[in-house]
């Protein structure tokens, strides 16, 4: 681990922004946007990772240089590292399939407010309006990537869908880096798309905060997905063994590689990745005066999480959670912790000191018994119901992932670690049977 973090901060993507520089170019505005959406369209045929080839595509009306720009990109961005080990990637998936919804709770009450640390990234979060406006768009659209990568397949199976995700999403990240720094505000007001907007017409300080979707923000991202969770999972007491930890770790740097971050940034161990997180947490740019925007976006996350809990008693908890799991320091530089009284903290407090000595009890009866996995998975369920499973609504996943996601999900209604009758209270406080009794909307979802 010797990354050059001011590097780091000024480097992009070099991969996708010189895709996106071909694709949109030093075209006035309205001719780029337009092959910009030639782009997007083809993108909409990556289904599934056998869809990547370019063979595949609709190319009808796509210019030339657009599809050729595209089709170099896939070529050379499509391909897992040779260092990548099968075996571990199965078995991370495995680990995710055994967490099932504890793995949720936890991205939203681990994962994503500890991307909110990091000014500069913030900034650039705050600046697109998905946290505070489009909070609960904001987190679809991060489970719409993890979701393909981690299920069965995600990344080695052809039918699988996860590199086909994060590809777009690498595409997406250098759109806005071009958007943010090349473009001109007079430029913006023709564009329909809200965001693209507000992009063009930021006046973004290179010098002081890097380049958005820098090096340095999607290493301290790739850090959340995967150390900060398995650090969440040790605080409750809830930690995986060793080679699990390690095989979580190699699976999401598999997809940093796939995302175009620099192997310098990627850490292969725990230890390793909390020294890494802290490097980076600590390269802070200097706001200079202006607003810190953490606070707004960890105030938005909070709110969105207490509307997706439906049982009124345990509707605040995320807030004492996000704490305990970030530290209360961490959290208060982020927004956290106003929303929940008293109450909802004596009730968090009481419930970790009880159930932490049950399970430790209870594991000399039975090594996997833990109050403490099945609360966590209660917590889960509720928001994975608000947020991914709202049939009104369905995530932007093609037809087949999405029908994957949601077999998945139907599977996660019984804890296979816990006894039966501590299911049976899980199933009083979610729902009776299988998790998800409908089936998904026939049509699909476009990405």
């Amino acid at each position: 681990m010797s990354a050059d973090l001011p590097w780091a901060a000024r480097t992009g993507d070099p991969l996708a922004d010189h895709t996106v520089d071909a694709v949109m170019g030093n075209r006035p505005l309205d001719a780029a946007m337009v092959r910009l959406a030639q782009a997007n369209r083809l993108m909409a045929a990556w289904q599934s990772n056998v869809d990547l080839a370019p063979e595949r595509w609709n190319t009808d009306g796509v210019d030339p240089e657009v599809l050729a720009a595209m089709s170099r990109y896939v070529e050379k961005a499509k391909a897992l590292p040779a260092w990548a080990e099968p075996a571990l990637i199965v078995e991370a998936e495995s680990v995710f399939m055994d967490q099932g919804p504890l793995s949720c709770a936890l991205l939203f009450c681990a994962s994503l407010p500890a991307c909110y640390q990091m000014p500069q990234l913030a900034e650039v979060l705050h600046l697109s309006g998905q946290l505070e406006q489009h909070t609960e768009h904001r987190i679809r659209q991060t489970a719409a990537m993890i979701f393909p990568v981690m299920m069965k397949g995600g990344l080695g199976a052809a039918e699988g869908g996860g590199v086909a995700q994060v590809l777009k999403v690498r595409l997406i990240h250098a759109t806005i880096r071009h958007l943010i720094v090349q473009r001109q505000a007079e430029e913006a007001a023709a564009l329909k798309d809200e965001r693209h907007r507000i992009w063009c017409r930021h006046d973004w300080d290179s010098d002081r905060l890097g380049v958005p979707c820098s090096q340095l923000e999607l290493a301290f991202t790739l850090l959340t997905f995967h150390f900060v969770f398995l650090r969440a999972l040790r605080t409750l007491g809830l930690g995986l063994s060793p080679r699990e930890e390690h095989a979580y770790l190699h699976l999401w740097n598999v997809v940093g590689h796939v995302l175009g971050v620099d192997d310098s940034l990627m850490a292969s161990d725990m230890d390793t990745a909390r020294q890494l997180l802290e490097r980076l947490g600590n390269f802070q740019v200097d706001l200079a005066g202006a607003t810190d925007p953490r606070p707004a976006l960890g105030e938005a996350l909070v709110n969105a999480l207490a509307r997706s809990i439906r049982v009124p008693l345990i509707r605040h908890l995320p807030v004492p959670m996000i704490e305990h799991l970030l530290g209360p320091a961490a959290a208060r530089r982020i927004g956290v912790g106003p929303q929940a009284g008293l109450a909802t903290r004596t009730l968090f407090a009481i419930a970790m000191a009880v159930t932490g000595g049950i399970d430790r009890a209870g594991r000399w009866w039975r090594p996997g018994f833990s109050i403490t996995r099945m609360l966590t998975r209660v917590i889960g369920y509720h928001m994975l119901t608000r947020f991914l499973l709202d049939q009104t609504r369905p995530l932007a996943l093609p037809k087949g992932l999405l029908n994957q996601m949601h077999a998945t999900v139907r599977d996660w209604h019984v804890d296979a670690q816990a006894p039966g009758w501590l299911n049976r209270l899980e199933d009083r406080l979610t729902t009776h049977g299988q998790w998800l009794t409908t089936a998904p909307p026939t049509h699909g979802a476009q990405a």
